[in-house]
């Protein structure tokens, strides 16, 4: 487990893949997530690619300032429908196109962007509703 938000920031900075790995993996205590987005935004990207982060954080996440770290809350696997609904609203066509694409993607959340500004987007949000 990782404990601090210094010891997630020198193991994502490592050139050991072990290390890198642990980043990538290892669970925290919500405590420390908190601190990485809060002392270190340059690694806020790397705490939504955490495999094990919390809903909670994710949700928080999703309305950050950069667009990068959306794009990876955008892509979590286990991202739940309530969190693709606030991202198909995003100001980036980008996150909005890969909630079109994302496998728990409700119907609700595909009828919002079928009216996206993006064709690409209301391209793929109307193949998903028909298929």
């Amino acid at each position: 487990m990782i404990g601090s938000a210094e010891e997630f920031v020198a193991l994502r900075s490592s050139s050991d893949p072990a290390e890198y790995q642990r980043a990538a993996h290892e669970e925290a205590p919500l405590e420390v997530w908190m601190t990485v987005i809060a002392d270190h935004p340059a690694f806020r990207q790397w705490v939504a690619h955490n495999k094990t982060v919390p809903l909670e954080i994710l949700d928080l996440l999703a309305g950050d300032e950069d667009v990068t770290v959306r794009l990876f809350v955008a892509g979590k696997r286990k991202m739940p429908d309530r969190i693709l609904r606030r991202l198909a609203v995003d100001p980036d066509a980008s996150v909005r196109l890969r909630v079109a694409r994302h496998r728990n993607a409700t119907g609700t959340t595909l009828r919002m962007l079928q009216s996206d500004s993006w064709d690409e987007v209301r391209n793929i949000a109307q193949d998903r509703l028909a298929g």
